[in-house]
């Protein structure tokens, strides 16, 4: 498998430190020495599902490939306005193709989780050419009245066409429940039977812990890709890594690919 065009498209909106220090207790040094985060683009008269489409616009543009080649969608995607249709199949009537589309909730970890089913699509001769797609909007989850957590996150979309070829060497894909240190939780729409109380919370994060645990992964999975492939640390270029490592929603990092 390898990659043969990308594309991204981030919202108009930019929002610096300062700005949120107009209604939150924080300050543009409080937030830099922490995170090194200055500014983030947020949505605000664009929707998810316009910065998607971009994105894979330019991805497919990018392979040299018609939308029409395209044989399966595979979008990366926790929430958006819409439960139903799925975000792929959203996508898949916006670019006028009829392929098979599926959304995969995996957080931050979602890339990966789709690159490896991906692979696997295409090592089986299920698809041939594949668009892979990563859209979110975190900026919906957190209360914005938690300094913790919303000054930390911003929306965005990435794409890529993936193909046959020798691009990727090898994946590592994990998972371990970790539940209590970072969820979202969204109510749903009351039955007259269902007596389970229900509520809507915003995103509640254990900073420390997911860091501690999005690190430990991350460096036992790359030891493992490396020993599985006889390499040492030094051998390798360039190391990657993703938001994963740095802002955990799956409650294990996913591993990683080379």
């Amino acid at each position: 498998m390898k990659i043969i065009g990308t594309g991204s498209a981030l919202p108009e909106k930019e929002v610096t430190n300062n700005m949120l220090a107009g209604f939150l207790e924080t300050s543009d040094e409080w937030i830099t020495t922490r995170t090194g985060i200055h500014t983030r683009r947020l949505l605000s008269h664009e929707t998810l599902r316009d910065l998607a489409l971009k994105a894979s616009q330019q991805a497919i543009a990018a392979s040299g490939l018609q939308a029409q080649d395209i044989d399966y969608l595979i979008c990366s995607n926790v929430a958006n306005s819409y439960v139903s249709p799925s975000l792929g199949s959203i996508l898949i009537g916006k670019l006028g193709i009829q392929c098979p589309t599926f959304d995969m909730n995996g957080a931050c970890a979602g890339l990966v989780y789709c690159l490896d089913i991906a692979d696997a699509f295409i090592k089986t001769g299920k698809a041939r050419n594949i668009l892979l797609v990563a859209a979110e909007q975190p900026s919906r989850f957190a209360s914005w009245h938690d300094r913790a957590t919303c000054v930390l996150f911003g929306d965005g979309a990435a794409a890529m066409v993936l193909t046959e070829g020798e691009g990727f060497r090898d994946f590592r894909v994990t998972g371990e429940a970790h539940t209590d240190v970072m969820y979202y939780k969204r109510s749903l729409e009351p039955t007259p039977f269902d007596r389970v109380e229900e509520k809507t919370m915003p995103l509640v994060m254990e900073g420390r812990e997911v860091f501690r645990i999005a690190v430990e992964s991350c460096i036992r999975d790359v030891d493992t890709l490396l020993d599985r492939n006889g390499l040492k640390g030094d051998d390798i270029d360039l190391y990657l890594l993703g938001e994963s490592a740095h802002h955990l929603v799956h409650p294990r990092a996913p591993g990683a690919a080379c």
